[in-house]
């Protein structure tokens, strides 16, 4: 018998968990940092290779969030949020963002917007977003935002692959 939509099926064998997630991280993707600040007004943020457009109209991206990370509860309870796209000069601070426990906000360049959650300015492509859908995603949580305003840099973005970050040919 199958899972349903939101049941989880054992696991039975580590072996092909691993080959998932080796499969997974052989899909090229660009990577993204996303920001928020909780309802204190601390800024929070994660890495993620998990993104995508949903729709034109309304303008929707999505992004997925790990239930177990730190940043959770406040991505948890958001209403706005926004999705940078990683360059070549940014690459040590998406690994940043992608650790648990690390001081994230640092020195990445990170300012507050008219909303108070951080940008950060450089990046090749800024996302404002604001809460359209939370779904659940097995052990993540898909975020789906609308996209309020863009931005477009002269970087261009890096792509993500097998664990590396890769600059486009020609770019």
């Amino acid at each position: 018998m199958q899972p349903t939509a939101g049941q989880q099926s054992p696991v039975r064998d580590q072996s092909e968990v691993q080959r998932f997630k080796e499969a997974m991280s052989s899909f090229p993707s660009g990577a993204t940092i996303v920001t928020t600040a909780d309802e204190t007004g601390r800024w929070w943020g994660f890495t993620a290779s998990a993104f995508c457009s949903v729709s034109l109209a309304p303008p929707l991206v999505l992004t997925c969030l790990a239930n177990s990370a730190q940043c959770f509860p406040a991505f948890a309870g958001a209403e706005r949020w926004v999705i940078h796209f990683v360059h070549a000069g940014h690459t040590d601070l998406a690994q940043l963002f992608a650790t648990r426990g690390a001081d994230k906000f640092g020195d990445g360049g990170f300012q507050a917007d008219d909303d108070g959650l951080p940008v950060l300015a450089d990046a090749s492509v800024i996302l404002h977003c604001s809460a359209y859908a939370k779904t659940d995603g097995g052990d993540h949580t898909i975020l789906v935002g609308r996209v309020d305003k863009t931005h477009i840099g002269p970087e261009v973005p890096s792509v993500y692959f097998r664990r590396g970050f890769h600059r486009l040919p020609g770019a």
